[in-house]
This record gives structure tokens, sequence and C-alpha cells, in this order.
């Protein structure tokens, strides 16, 4: 039971750290060149908009879900069949085992990129 709560604060961590560390001044005066509508090649790697949901998944999800999210200690994720409200509503919330992740460990956009990205599985 130490374990998981350890792994589980870690896992808490790298989100908090992952959040924290977002984008710099440098990059979006990068991009401010690109002409409109023209994508650059950090926008291709993107798994939804801007965010890198399948990313985000790996580091935070894949250790309990699977890393092929099929299932673990957590349950199955790839092709979910929650809502989105119900799949937001288990993330913020947490559920079980599962603990909470607040809007600042996981940005509204960021919980949105990663429904988009289970469904999609």
């Amino acid at each position: 039971m130490f374990f998981k709560r350890l792994l589980m604060a870690g896992g808490l961590s790298m989100v908090l750290v992952l959040g924290a560390c977002g984008g710099s001044d440098e990059e979006s005066t990068e991009e401010e060149g690109t002409e409109e509508g023209a994508t650059t090649e950090e926008d291709n790697s993107a798994s939804s908009g801007d965010v890198d949901a399948e990313g985000i998944a790996r580091d935070n999800c894949a250790s309990c879900h699977g890393e092929d999210f099929s299932g673990g200690v957590g349950p199955a994720l790839a092709g979910t069949s929650l809502s989105e409200a119900d799949f937001e509503e288990t993330v913020r919330n947490g559920q079980g085992q599962m603990p909470a992740f607040s809007e600042d460990q996981v940005s509204d956009d960021e919980l949105s990129a990663l429904y988009t990205f289970f469904s999609e599985q």
C-alpha cells in the first residue's frame, strides 16, 4: 500500500513539474514568424491541438493503466466508453485508488486532449 501511494505521489509530482515547465517565450517568438495557416514541425507532432496528449498519457497514465492503455492496476483507457463529462469528473475527483488531479496539475485543455486521445484508441 505504501509503495502504491509513493508511486502515485511520484506521478503527481511529474504532472506538477511538467505543468510548471510549459513553453517558454522563445518558442512563441519563433512561431510568430510562421505564416498564418502554416504548420510547423512542432505542430505536426502534437496529438491534439497544441497539447501532446500521448506524451502526457505515457508520462502520467501508463504506469497504472498499461503501456498501451488497455488496463493494468487501473482500468483500460483505450477506447473509453465514458462520456467526456464522466472522464473529467473521474480525473478531477479521483475514484477508488486513482488520485484526483487538480486543474493546476492537468489543465482543462490537456484533459480534453487526453479524452480525445483515449477515445480514438
